[in-house]
């Protein structure tokens, strides 16, 4: 006699075999259709040309001169010279193990494969290259760009007369390039490779790509490394992208009640006059600005020969960005407070400013330019509320003044 749990083991078994019941596999073009939408949404376009008004301003401070990296310069006549040195670089790479140099490319020609449709969709423009073409700089820009690293951290694997190495200058040069905007590759594409080929490098410590970058920009990165490090921990969708993570403020933006441009703020030495007092701030983020009881808090800034092109590229990135722009702002934030010699010698007094060889005079220029045909709304401003705060203390009479420092004194001690 069959019992009712052996009815419902036989109901199962033909359930199982029935066809309309089983499940019946995914739809290849369905998946890749879906799949491909997810990679066009997760790959921002975040790399693109310069504006025309930032590259008729300074020109000089966008386009490379060295060597170029991604799509938007290839194969362009005078950065030629560097194409061989690229080749010789993704060769010394993939052939640091013996006998692997072949496993090594096939390995990263298949990574670099599964990477072509998410990787040009990081560039806001159609690239006209074809996919063998684009896989192949992918690569060779890619390979260059660790080997680069990996040479700098480490002296043991340079050889003797290496050109960037040994030619006076080149080193920088071929460093600032690789900060420009119109010069990169999707990050993706050099943590794929760094996966590949970074376990091959025999050495008595473990170098991440992360650490490695590190190393090679430091000096264009602020001075608090480990602030820095916990930022290199952060995606960033290219090496500018990675380097413009360490600069953004880490705090909540003060928000404005009303509508307030940098255009409302007199320059530093006006604002002392009026009783505003200005103080070199501890604070571990560049753009960390802060006012509180009368005092503006500057983070000190140390100015390199390099900064006005990382600062010029970071703030073409935010160009086309519909939120905030925090390093835009903070450029126009300092024209604002430093447009005159005494302004800048007030601020490298405070050791607010420390100028490396810079004439107080160049400081003022350099904002200037900085800031020259540069768009931006009024509601992407990042510091409109700290003026707004500024220009409120200012405007109160001294007994109010009094008043507000005696409660701020009094939040501070409860």
């Amino acid at each position: 006699m069959q019992t009712s749990t052996d009815k419902s083991r036989e109901q199962l078994t033909k359930m199982d075999h029935n066809p309309i019941s089983a499940k019946a596999p995914a739809d290849k073009d369905i998946v890749s259709s879906i799949k491909d939408k997810l990679e066009a949404v997760s790959s921002l376009k975040s790399i693109f040309r310069v504006p025309e008004k930032l590259l008729e301003a300074n020109e000089n401070m966008y386009i490379p001169g060295t060597v170029s990296i991604g799509p938007l310069h290839h194969g362009k006549d005078g950065l030629k010279y560097m194409e061989d040195r690229k080749w010789h670089y993704m060769f010394t790479l993939l052939n640091r193990q013996p006998n692997r140099l072949e496993a090594s490319l096939h390995e990263c020609v298949n990574a670099m494969s599964d990477l072509e449709k998410p990787a040009r969709n990081f560039y806001a423009e159609e690239l006209k290259l074809r996919s063998n073409q684009f896989i192949e700089m992918m690569l060779v820009d890619g390979c260059f760009i660790i080997e680069l690293l990996l040479k700098y951290a480490l002296k043991g694997v340079r050889r003797r007369g290496d050109p960037i190495f040994v030619t006076p200058g080149l080193l920088n040069r071929v460093r600032c390039d690789l900060i420009l905007l119109e010069n990169q590759i999707p990050f993706l594409i050099l943590q794929r490779l760094s996966q590949i080929v970074l376990v091959q490098v025999q050495h008595d410590q473990t170098l991440t790509l992360s650490e490695l970058i590190f190393r090679f920009f430091r000096k264009m990165l602020p001075e608090d490394w480990e602030f820095v490090n916990e930022k290199f921990g952060q995606e960033g969708y290219h090496l500018l992208d990675l380097i413009r993570q360490c600069y953004l403020p880490n705090y909540a933006r003060v928000v404005s009640t009303k509508s307030v441009s940098q255009g409302d703020l007199e320059c530093a030495t006006k604002l002392k006059k009026d009783g505003i007092k200005f103080k070199r701030s501890k604070a571990k983020c560049l753009l960390n600005v802060k006012f509180a009881n009368g005092v503006v808090e500057v983070p000190p800034f140390t100015l390199h020969h390099f900064i006005e092109m990382l600062f010029s590229n970071m703030i073409a990135s935010e160009q086309h960005q519909n939120d905030s722009q925090p390093v835009t702002s903070y450029a126009l934030l300092m024209q604002a407070m430093v447009c005159t010699e005494n302004d800048a010698k007030l601020f490298h007094k405070l050791r607010i400013l420390i100028m490396d060889n810079y004439p107080e005079k160049e400081v003022c220029d350099l904002f200037k330019r900085l800031c020259r045909k540069v768009e931006y709304e009024e509601d992407k401003f990042y510091f409109a509320g700290l003026i707004e705060q500024i220009l409120e203390y200012k405007r109160a009479p001294k007994l109010w003044r009094k008043i507000l420092k005696c409660n701020w004194l009094k939040t501070r001690s409860t």
